[in-house]
């Protein structure tokens, strides 16, 4: 029997009518494998995964490698979206064996939840060096009868090389001393890293395939706006433009794929996921604040457009993703042949094929994937138009495709909703609708926090869930879904001006000093110890597709330490800094969210308060500007509860911008232009 039947995963549910007698994670597939003396085989995946739909196909649903499977092992399904902790486990165990991760991932284990074997996809037949799926079967249980104290052993060598894993990226050593290891050099050794593996001919950062690194990005304009270095700025905004006018992004849909299968953004791996939304953008509002670019502002609408309209569920929360595939097909969804173009548009046929590179032959296995390689006032100058006349035919164009698109097989929706690339998403959109004046958009993140609050909380009190679907809300949060929760709280407190947020935000933090940190290391574990036995907690570092929770975590004591006047969450923030600060000027790329937290223990936090009878008007004025991360308060008058308010007033008739540090301010100033220039460097 196939228990995966009575899930409410997506990817779990895809394999319900699979002939292999599939388990979920639990303790039933333990205490079976147990009692039946078998090997437990893990396969891990996710709902959008190319690779695992192929490997689904080729055999799992195969009955001859079902009943294979069956006989020899205890079979476990595992949606790494909604156990990230088991999937970490398990990765990491790959990783160590092979050099190499990926999906579909797929483990074995004794009994006792030991993993002794790891690989990713195997084929039908043997082919590039990879044994067959059945081969592999064979042998693991040719070794499981015949050699089992091998495989014991090697479990055993695994368990240990995994418990010192991260030993060499921490200084424990610097916790201790007066002055902390680093200064304003620090952050040009972190430029020169990432500066030098940067794509200058195609943006981003090195070569195929290509994923956004948006994180990179924000760091580039964050140290940009306190050096003044225009390079960085530059490489940035031409990393993102790149990307935007590539085929990475949905030219009529808006939003980004996952990444690029080569060097110039033009082939996606087509899978849409909410989180590299999210990150984009809020980097795309920063880009839109540097420049006022209609490119980088039509973006971030657009994939505003689209969260809207493919991403949420009635009550305002987000889904996770949208298959790469749909009819059996990578992309086949959003791919154009010339003729279809032209039976859609007619007339208007000539110019948008022209603007968005479509070809009798395509540019992808003989389709078209719609990029944009023309620079819109070039273009529009040889077609004799003007900007915006241009701007108005494609937008036309644009709009009758989307509308013949839509009537295409859907791609797969994961519509589960995970709290922590919720919160991304709600951050994103407080931002976006910050900067742009959108109120429409900060409501609707506002909305997906409500709902989160009220339908991933546990009973009373800051524990929370990690993932809800149709009604059901289960498995405790991580550390990521709590980092990313008090993150928006703190934009919701800034938005909005209710404390209240950030009164819930400091409940959550200490929560989760309570029950995450490991106090020898000044770091916290990715997950409770009394979440699951079977998967020993662990301390994550990097960046993956979504910032790292520790990293996350060192920028949201940051900013508690200065709402609250907290010492105590200031100097935690430092030590999770001293740990790894050598790690991230070594490792940019990969810990881009720690180089942010570690600018502002450099540079400091810019402490703002905006205080006076039109603060919440004056406030809209300073949200257009770029701001890196900061500390912003604002109320009609001072407030001796809150630190950063207390003592401070505006004039009779209109509120003052207060630029403070370590709550000692500059002289207040009338205008948002003002304070911005008391916080740039000097020319």
């Amino acid at each position: 029997m196939n228990r995966l039947q009575y899930e409410t995963s997506p990817y779990l549910l895809q394999h319900a009518d699979n002939p292999v007698d599939w388990y979920p994670w639990g303790d039933e597939a333990f205490q079976v494998a147990r009692m039946e003396d078998k090997p437990l085989l893990v396969s891990v995946g996710y709902s959008t995964c190319h690779w695992c739909h192929v490997m689904a196909h080729e055999s799992f649903e195969d009955p001859d490698v079902a009943g294979l499977m069956n006989m020899l092992f205890v079979n476990v399904k595992v949606d790494r979206e909604e156990r990230p902790d088991v999937d970490q486990m398990l990765m990491d165990v790959c990783q160590l064996l092979t050099g190499s991760g990926g999906w579909p991932l797929n483990v074995f284990l004794t009994p006792e939840g030991k993993p002794f074997y790891a690989g990713t996809y195997f084929p039908p037949r043997p082919a590039h060096g990879r044994p067959s799926w059945v081969q592999v079967l064979h042998y693991i249980a040719k070794l499981w009868r015949e050699d089992r104290d091998t495989i014991y052993r090697q479990a055993q060598r695994i368990e240990e090389a995994l418990q010192g894993k991260d030993t060499p990226l921490l200084q424990l050593d610097r916790l201790e001393g007066e002055q902390p290891p680093w200064s304003e050099e620090t952050m040009h050794d972190i430029y020169k890293q990432l500066i030098v593996q940067a794509d200058l001919v195609h943006g981003g950062f090195g070569g195929a395939p290509k994923f956004p690194q948006t994180m990179a990005l924000d760091w580039l304009m964050q140290y940009h706006f306190h050096t003044g270095q225009a390079e960085a700025l530059q490489h940035a905004l031409f990393s993102l433009e790149q990307m935007v006018r590539g085929g990475i992004y949905d030219q009529l849909g808006g939003g980004l794929a996952r990444y690029a299968t080569d060097e110039r953004w033009l082939v996606p791996h087509f899978e849409k996921m909410l989180y590299d939304n999210a990150l984009l953008l809020r980097s795309l509002t920063a880009a839109w604040q540097h420049t006022r670019r209609d490119l980088f502002g039509e973006a971030a609408a657009e994939t505003i457009e689209w969260v809207a309209r493919e991403m949420r569920h009635p009550e305002g929360a987000f889904y996770s993703a949208l298959d790469a595939d749909s009819e059996g097909e990578e992309g086949k969804f959003y791919v154009w042949s010339k003729k279809e173009v032209e039976e859609v548009l007619g007339d208007e046929a000539p110019l948008f094929c022209a603007f968005y590179d479509v070809s009798e032959q395509g540019n992808w296995e003989g389709k078209n994937i719609l990029h944009r390689p023309h620079e819109e006032e070039a273009f529009a100058e040889r077609q004799g138009l003007s900007v915006q006349e241009l701007k108005a035919k494609l937008a036309s164009a644009k709009r009758r495709l989307l509308a013949r698109r839509n009537e295409r097989t859907r791609p797969g929706l994961d519509d589960k909703v995970l709290l922590d690339w919720n919160m991304l998403m709600v951050t994103a959109l407080l931002q976006a609708g910050r900067a742009f004046g959108r109120d429409e958009w900060r409501e609707m993140a506002l909305q997906a926090l409500h709902f989160a609050l009220e339908h991933l909380q546990q009973d009373e009190g800051p524990t929370m869930y990690h993932t809800w679907k149709d009604g059901k809300a289960r498995y405790d949060a991580y550390l990521d879904d709590y980092a990313n929760l008090i993150e928006a709280l703190l934009e919701a407190a800034e938005t909005t001006g209710e404390m209240s947020y950030v009164e819930r935000a400091a409940r959550v933090a200490e929560y989760v000093i309570e029950e995450f940190l490991d106090p020898q290391r000044s770091l916290f574990r990715f997950s409770s110890p009394t979440h699951d036995s079977r998967v020993s907690p662990r301390i994550e570092l990097f960046d993956s597709a979504t910032p790292s929770g520790n990293a996350v975590m060192a920028r949201n004591l940051q900013r508690l330490a200065v709402l609250l006047h907290r010492d105590d969450q200031a100097a935690l923030a430092e030590r999770m800094l001293r740990v790894v600060s050598d790690s991230v000027v070594r490792y940019p790329l990969a810990m881009a969210h720690w180089a942010v937290a570690l600018a502002n223990a450099v540079w400091g936090l810019p402490e703002i308060a905006v205080v006076g009878p039109d603060a919440a008007r004056k406030v809209t004025t300073l949200w257009r500007h770029y701001l890196p991360d900061h500390v912003l308060q604002w109320s009609t008058e001072a407030e001796a509860r809150w630190p950063l308010l207390a003592g401070r007033s505006g004039a009779a008739d209109e509120a003052l911008f207060y630029l403070c540090r370590q709550y000692a301010c500059l002289r207040p100033v009338r205008e948002a232009e003002a304070l911005m220039a008391l916080m740039r460097p000097p020319a």
